[in-house]
This record gives structure tokens, sequence and C-alpha cells, in this order.
């Protein structure tokens, strides 16, 4: 049994590693952020894509929600969308004196929640209890949301102009927060060539699929991965250094407002294991955790005004306290 089981785990890593290969040969320049969106899908997590338009960021989400065999939901967030737009409402039946649920886009398995900030924050806070909870709640009743429920929102910079900015409350509900910035100069050409080359032959390449079944399948392996205890503690150490700066520089003090929470150092450890599994590795090392954890930790920190006026991001800071902190 134990050689099936480990058969099995070759099997699907297999999986996973292809149709991590098959998302970079389409999503030129983009292998974070490919990484990252398996990531998300591999720790039951959710993920929030961060750039200008045009830099392929719905693109990717599309590309990713078609490789699953599973019911996928486009909402495109504006400024007029309602809540019942997203979790649907109560109809009622004049002939039978009841009330009848009419579902909304969210009963499915992968939402692309596209321009997510282009919302109020109304409509935002209507995914907060189906992100954390895997439920929505219409009139006092609770409705299941679907064992896979998969969140993808795209972001554009708040400078743009008709956007809203998100509530701590929901970003802290995203596992992870990518940024996606302009390819370079090669992965250009790259982009130029594919683009040309799909208007001339007019088709696409073979792309791997994967069932419901194969991804329930991969997350338990993955939340199986080991982690040496040291390792646990280096995770808390760095969130908790996130709340006391000062306590590793003093220079850095007063530099962070609100530091992450608990949730941010069970996020770190799913998503460390997470990527051990995407690559392969029986076990979580320290580079996993240095790798992915600006993604984890930047969107939950809140800076104090002498961070902004030093010109500092929130992920600038997370790579010093990396720098800091030791193993």
């Amino acid at each position: 049994m134990k050689n099936q089981d480990q058969n099995q785990t070759s099997q699907n890593q297999i999986l996973i590693r292809n149709i991590y290969n098959y998302l970079k040969s389409q999503i030129i320049g983009q292998d974070d952020l490919v990484r990252d969106l398996l990531i998300s899908l591999i720790a039951a997590g959710h993920i929030i894509i961060e750039g200008l338009p045009g830099l392929g960021k719905t693109k990717s989400a599309n590309s990713l929600a078609h490789i699953i065999n599973a019911k996928f939901k486009r909402i495109q967030f504006t400024p007029d969308l309602l809540p019942s737009d997203l979790i649907g409402t109560d109809i009622y039946l004049a002939e039978k004196n009841e009330f009848l649920f009419n579902k909304g886009p969210l009963f499915a398995n992968v939402i692309l929640a596209d321009e997510i900030n282009r919302a109020p924050a109304k409509v935002q806070s209507a995914l907060l209890e189906a992100m954390g909870e895997n439920q929505i709640t219409v009139r006092n009743n609770c409705y299941k949301l679907p064992d896979l429920f998969f969140v993808i929102a795209t972001k554009n910079p708040i400078e743009q102009e008709g956007t809203y900015n998100l509530p701590e409350a929901q970003l802290d509900r995203f596992l992870l927060y990518s940024n996606v910035d302009f390819p370079n100069h090669e992965n250009e050409a790259k982009i130029l060539d594919q683009f040309e080359n799909n208007l001339i032959n007019n088709n696409s390449e073979h792309c791997p699929e994967i069932d419901i079944i194969d991804i329930l399948a991969i997350r338990s392996e993955a939340r199986n991965i080991y982690i040496d205890k040291k390792l646990k503690d280096y995770i808390v150490n760095i969130v908790m250094a996130t709340r006391n700066i000062g306590k590793y520089n003093k220079d850095l003090n007063g530099l962070i407002k609100h530091g992450a929470s608990p949730r941010a150092s069970s996020s770190l450890l799913i998503a460390a294991k997470s990527l051990a599994y995407l690559y392969g590795d029986d076990y979580v090392k320290p580079s996993h955790i240095q790798e992915i954890a600006p993604n984890i930790l930047a969107h939950r920190i809140t800076l104090n005004f002498k961070a902004i006026s030093e010109n500092l991001s929130a992920r600038d800071i997370i790579n010093k306290i990396l720098n800091l902190v030791a193993l």
C-alpha cells in the first residue's frame, strides 16, 4: 500500500508539474505569477493579482480555469455591481407562497473576479464569508459552496481612475498577493511571436487537464509534505518580526503600523509546503519559505507614514525582515 501511495503522489506531482510548464509556455515572462496561481490552487487558498492593464492577468486566470474540469464563472466587477449579483437572491413565488433561492455566480468552482477593486466595498465584502467559510448567508439561511472553491481576483493599481481600496479584512482572505510587472525585451519578443503564430495558424496548443478529484488529492498530499520544527519556528519568527521590527534593527522601528496576524503564519506554512510539492521536493526547505514569504505577508501589514515617506513598499520591508531574521 505504501508503494502505491508513493506512486500516486509521484503521478500527481507529474500532473501539476506538466500544468506548471504548460502555463509558463502560454503566459510568457510571468513565471512567478504562474507559480503563485498553482500554489494557491494546491494550498486551497485564493489569490489576488495586481498589475497594469495588458500584462496578462486575466489571460493567466482564464488559462488556469480552462485546464480545470470544473464549473467556471467570470465576474466583471463594476461600480454598479450589487452583492446579490454575486451571491444570488430569494425570489418570491406567489402561487406557492414561498421563497426560492436563485444561486449567483459564486456557486461555481473557479471564480475569476476581474478588476475586483472597481466595485465598492459592500460588494467586495460580499466575498468575505464565501472566501473565509466556504458558505454564504441569505435571509438567515446558509448555503454551502462547492468543496473546490477557488477565487482568482485581478486588480488594477490604485492610481488607476475609478478604483477603490480593498478592505483589510478582504485582503487577509487572500492567501497570495501577486504583482505583475512588464516583461523584458526577450520575453516581449516571444509574446509577439506567439501572437503572430496564433493569428496565422488559428489554433491552440493541446493543454493538459485536471479534474476536481485530482486537485483534492494533490491538496491532501501537499499538506503531508514534511516541515522541520526549526522551520516552523522560523516562520513564526518572521511573522512576529512584522509586529516588532525594531527588535532586529532600531533604525527600522516605526515602519509598520500593524503587523501580520497568526493567519499569516498558517498561510506561510501551507504555501511553503505547496511550493515544495510543486517543485517536486519531499520536504520544506528554508528557500521555499524565503521565496514565497513576500507574496504571503506584504498585503497583511499596514505601513506607517515613516515607511511611506522613505518610499518603502510593504515588499521592501518584508525583504528586510527576511535578511534580518536568522534561521
